[in-house]
């Protein structure tokens, strides 16, 4: 089993200006303890969810692309991504171009994650159009017909119901190949699942673990339905995650925890992603990370995947 960080607030205190400096330091903490995976969110405003505050929208948060690159050249091993690029809010072209160049400058770090977009809210507040949900998924696959083409070197036009490229060239090219893993985030049964099966090297699910595995079995009879071997699909799930030494009400002990990860592990989960909570500060979260990382990487997991594949 794999361990994955999710960076999904940062509503620290002394912010901004303590921003780079704590997030750079947390970084090197997964990077130092073997976490596989560290990503931050695509989103322009804080979410509900992730939110301090009844008015989340306002509080700090950083800008995927930008915050990505930042945290290449602060690491050295762990893989990096936004959970998840929303389909809607870059240009398909110039999205695989940005996950291109994090790939070059990470030495082959990148992962790219896609999904259809839903925040209305950032949306509407920064001017980005938000269009009907069945158009998303349309957008979602024509762009995920792209990155394929563009990795692939292919730069003849393409020609989509929503995008046309004269000439997609990407030059130079990831270093990953065929291309960085496509890692396609959300637990849609008849879309999302679907092009999972068409078009991803990973899915990221969540809910507990009767949900999941209900999402696995979808999935692996899209595969059959398409002649896609299931095997080739890294199953990442993104949880959350709130440590305790004595597991009070709302929190886990390490020892608990591992037990819930191995209950996904049983169901065919490989990789774990967990959100760290707000009021970890660094010196607690490598604590915590020192045992959680050995423990959780005991746990049985499946074969090689794109994923696994360095």
């Amino acid at each position: 089993m794999k361990l994955g960080l999710h960076v999904t607030n940062f509503t620290w205190p002394d912010a901004p200006a303590s921003i780079g400096p704590r997030l750079t330091e947390i970084a090197q903490i997964a990077d130092r303890t073997g976490f596989d995976s560290l990503s931050v969110m695509d989103h322009f405003f804080q979410i509900p969810i992730f939110g301090s505050t009844k008015d989340s929208a306002s509080e700090p948060m950083l800008e995927s692309a930008s915050a990505l690159a930042f945290l290449a050249g602060q690491t050295e091993r762990i893989r990096l991504l936004a959970m998840v690029n929303g389909v809607t809010y870059r240009h398909p072209g110039l999205l695989i171009k940005a996950v291109t160049t994090l790939d070059i400058l990470s030495g082959g770090r990148a992962i790219f994650g896609i999904g259809a977009a839903w925040n209305e809210e950032e949306h509407l507040g920064l001017g980005v159009p938000y269009p009907p949900v069945k158009e998303r998924f349309e957008r979602l696959e024509e762009t995920l017909q792209i990155a394929h083409q563009m990795w692939r070197g292919d730069e003849s036009p393409y020609k989509g119901a929503h995008y046309q490229l004269a000439q997609p060239i990407n030059s130079p090219n990831s270093i990953q190949r065929p291309r960085p893993p496509i890692l396609i985030g959300g637990s849609g049964e008849k879309k999302t699942l679907r092009l999972v099966a068409q078009y991803g090297d990973a899915c990221n699910l969540f809910g507990d673990v009767d949900v999941v595995a209900g999402k696995l079995a979808v999935l692996r009879q899209h595969c059959a339905d398409l002649g896609r071997p299931y095997d080739e699909i890294e199953k990442t799930v993104t949880t959350g995650l709130q440590l305790s030494d004595d597991g009070v009400e709302g929190t886990e002990t390490l020892e608990q925890a591992v037990a819930r990860f191995q209950g996904f592990a049983d169901v065919g989960i490989e990789h774990i992603m967990f959100s760290l909570p707000a009021d970890w500060d660094p010196a607690t979260f490598a604590r915590y990370a020192e045992h959680l990382v050995p423990a959780v990487s005991a746990i049985e997991a499946s074969g090689e995947t794109a994923l696994t594949r360095r």
